[in-house]
Order: structure tokens, then sequence, then C-alpha cells
């Protein structure tokens, strides 16, 4: 997958580059303040949840550069969680049409938790914080920008563009499912570019280490662990309490390992980022393709979540609740247990599993809802070559990386759609300290305006005659 950008063509963009700095910097003013805005609009639960202020504000700017109000579209899987979609036309389109994909709506960000405001954009000690600055407000800030430069430039495409902003992904999906299936004509497209997915991995000083590309992603599914019992008096207690039976069960789950089972994405990744790894995880990356039924091996890798993730189906206790009353044996204690499947398991196999684990404590497991399958995009050179090689002209000498996302994205419906999904974010990042969903998100000003730029010059290249 790895490719050299032609010499020729680098010599070109240097030659450009004074010009190209002086457009880049008005740009870069744009994105920032687009960002800035989505961050100030509180999308999480606690803001409503209301996403139509962020879709009017990013309809809004679409507007306002000249985009015609029949091609902007607010589509609604309720009320009030909406999506956006906009088309840039091409007035003689040969290809079709390339579509864009990032989400609106972030997981809560509670102000006691953080040291700074989570929705507000803040400049402290060479980062930008705030919520959504990676998940993925950033990435709807970069699509729309790029969008309004490529109308003030007059860029004529040979496709139409597509840009989808989805209100839930981080809830139900419900928006991008309804895109997909009851108006397909608004997203129909040969393939799409997912700024939720992918990245540039890199050391923790920050060097860029490798360019991954998502081609794949694990499957969402939640199950409820719940234990019952008649209660009585708290003056009389027992072992075999609820909340005991529940905990006992939930430790059991932290304890065990789903098997090492690679798929083709998750094994060339492992391959080709061996070599790149921190030196004391390189051993056991390269002993997970050696052997991956090592026992030793499986509890050794979960001391590397991400590693652990890419490899093997993963299941977390994520909400509790039991009781009722102070002075009284709880009844009821259950809890929300979160799996990210394997493409290539099952919710089944999942379950069966679960269902051993919790049986000993008299525990029972409920699918909360049915999971959606996601397949694998397929390495199609005329999207991959591009991206490579583009990728070595903004960090050189990095290799490109096919990733199995440890997350779901809107990507899953789309796939299931028909239409292939690259996720390719761009945005630079230490996968040792993740702050998405966390505690001081946060993303460097240079990674941001990298991205922007790379994501606007892969649009131009994959679309131009």
């Amino acid at each position: 997958m790895k490719g050299l950008a032609p010499v020729a063509a680098a010599l070109a963009a240097l030659a450009l580059w004074p010009v190209a700095h002086a457009e880049e910097t008005q740009h870069q003013a744009l994105a920032k303040d687009i960002l800035a805005e989505l961050v100030a609009i509180n999308t999480a639960p606690s803001g409503g949840p209301d996403i139509r202020p962020a879709a009017q504000a990013m309809a809004s700017r679409l507007r306002n550069a000249g985009f015609p109000a029949d091609d902007i579209a607010i589509v609604g899987a309720t009320d009030r969680i909406v999506n956006v979609v906009a088309r840039y036309r091409s007035s003689h389109a040969t290809e079709r049409p390339l579509l864009m994909m990032a989400h609106m709506d972030v997981v809560e960000g509670l102000a006691s938790d953080w040291t700074v405001e989570p929705y507000k954009l803040t400049e402290k000690d060479g980062w930008w914080y705030g919520r959504g600055t990676t998940d993925n407000k950033a990435g709807a800030a970069m699509l729309v920008a790029n969008f309004i430069r490529l109308k003030r430039e007059g860029f004529d495409p040979n496709r139409d563009l597509i840009i989808m902003l989805t209100g839930d992904e981080e809830t139900t999906g419900a928006g991008a499912n309804l895109l997909a299936t009851q108006h397909r004509e608004l997203i129909d497209a040969e393939y799409a570019l997912n700024t939720d997915g992918g990245m540039v991995i890199t050391a923790e000083d920050g060097k860029p280490q490798a360019f991954v590309v998502q081609t794949a992603e694990k499957m969402y599914v939640s199950y409820v662990f719940e234990a019952t019992d008649p209660g009585g008096h708290s003056s009389l207690p027992r072992p075999d309490s609820a909340i005991s039976r529940l905990s006992r069960a939930l430790v059991a789950l932290e304890e065990f390992n789903f098997p090492i089972d690679l798929n083709e994405t998750s094994r060339a990744f492992f391959r080709l980022y061996a070599p790149l790894a921190e030196p004391e995880a390189r051993p056991l990356l390269q002993a997970v393709l050696d052997d991956p039924a090592d026992p030793a091996l499986s509890s050794r890798l979960v001391n590397y979540p991400y590693y652990n993730s890419l490899a093997r189906t993963t299941c977390v206790a994520t909400m509790l609740e039991g009781g009722h009353a102070e002075n009284a044996l709880p009844q009821t204690a259950r809890a929300t247990v979160n799996c990210r499947v394997l493409p290539q398991s099952t919710a089944a196999a999942t379950e069966k599993a679960l269902y051993g684990i919790a049986r000993k404590e008299d525990v029972t497991v409920t699918e909360i809802a049915p999971p959606t399958p996601s397949p694998p995009s397929p390495l199609d050179p005329e999207i991959v070559d591009p991206i490579t090689r583009l990728a070595d002209e903004f960090w050189p000498g990095i290799p490109v990386i096919p990733e199995m996302s440890t997350g779901a994205t809107d990507g899953l419906y789309v796939r299931n759609a028909g239409i292939p999904v690259y996720g390719v974010s761009a945005i630079a990042e230490f996968p040792g300290d993740p702050r998405a969903h966390g505690q001081d998100e946060r993303i460097r000003p240079e990674s941001y305006y990298d991205a922007l730029e790379y994501l606007y010059r892969l649009v131009k290249t994959l679309s131009q005659d």
C-alpha cells in the first residue's frame, strides 16, 4: 500500500507554497472559527439533547457562502435530533458522487471533571481544549470549511460532493440509519470518506509514525446484567444479595478475555505497525502474529488497551444501578455491559460467552438492541492509492496502514447501504493518551490544520478531471 509521491508533483507543490500559504491562513482562521462555534454548542445529552442549533449554524455557514437552499437538507430522526446533508454540485459530472462524513453530537463533558470549560474552545499550553475537538466536531468543521473554500475558489468537480453531518452517532445512530435507508438519494455515492475514523499515529513526542485508514470496524452491542432477589431488612444481610451477585459477575467479566482472533485488516495492521510500536511492545505485537493462542500472550496484551482491542472482542461494564432503600436488602441490581465485537464474530457468540459468566451468579443477560454488522471496505486502489500518495507528501516516509476501528461509527450504516467507507481523519494523535469521551479532550492546532489541508487536497484529487 505504501507509495512515494512523484518528484515532479512534490516540486510543484513547493513552488506553489507561498501562494497556497497566503490563502491557507485565511482558511485556517475560518476553520478555527467554525470549530469554536461548534464546540460552544452543547450537543451532549445535557444540551437537550438538541442538535438543531448546531445543524442550523452549519447550514447557515453554507448558505452564506453561496450554496443554494435546495442543496442543503436538514433531516430529522426526531424533532430535535437532526442531520445536515449538503451537496456541492458539479456542472459536468462524469463520476458518481463522493460522500464525506462527520457527526455533530458529543459524549457528555462534565465541567466538574474538566480543568477547563468543556463547551468552549480554550487554547492552553499549545493545545485546543473542548468537547468534540477530536470526536468529531473537528471533522464537521473541516468539511464545512473546505466546502466554503472550494466554493470561493470556483472549483468545478467531476462529481457531486456531499457532506453528511449526523446528530446521534454517539447514541443510537438512528440519523445515519435514516439517511441510508429512507433518504438514500441524499447520500448515494461511489464511496465515502469518514472523518470519524483513522488518524496519524504519533509517538509520545509527537513524531508521526503511521497514517491509519479505517477500513473496518467492530460491531457495537450492549447487554443488561440483572440480579433480582426478594430483598429484606438490611439488619439481616446475606452473602447472595442482588448487589453481591452482580458484583461477582462483573469481576468475573473483567477477568475474562475473549480469544485473540485476527482478520485480514488487523493482521495487516500488526504486521506493518509492529516495527513502529513502542520498544517494549514490539515483541508482543510480533507474538500476536506468531502465536495468538498463547495463554501468556493473552494476559499480557490486556496491558495495552489499543492493541488488545484490535485483537479481540471486548466487553466492559459501563453503568450501574441497584437497590431501593438505604435500610433494605436490594431487590434488583443492574449493570450495562458494552461490547465491541469483531466483524468476523457474531453477537450471538458474544452473548453466549457473557451468559456463561453471569449464570454462575444467577445473573441474567439481556441484549438491549440488536447490533448492525459492518462489512469491511475493499482496499480499492482507486481510493487507497491517492490516500497513500498524498499522505506521503504530508508525512514523508511513514507507512499507510489499514485499521479496524475499535469503536463503531456511522460508517457501519453507510457500509450496509453498499457504500464503501474509508476513515481518513488525518488528525495526528498519540494512542497512549486518548482523550475522546474523556476528560480534557484536546487537539493540537497544527494537527487540525494539517488534517484540514490534507482533506481539502484529497477531495480535489478524487474529484477533478
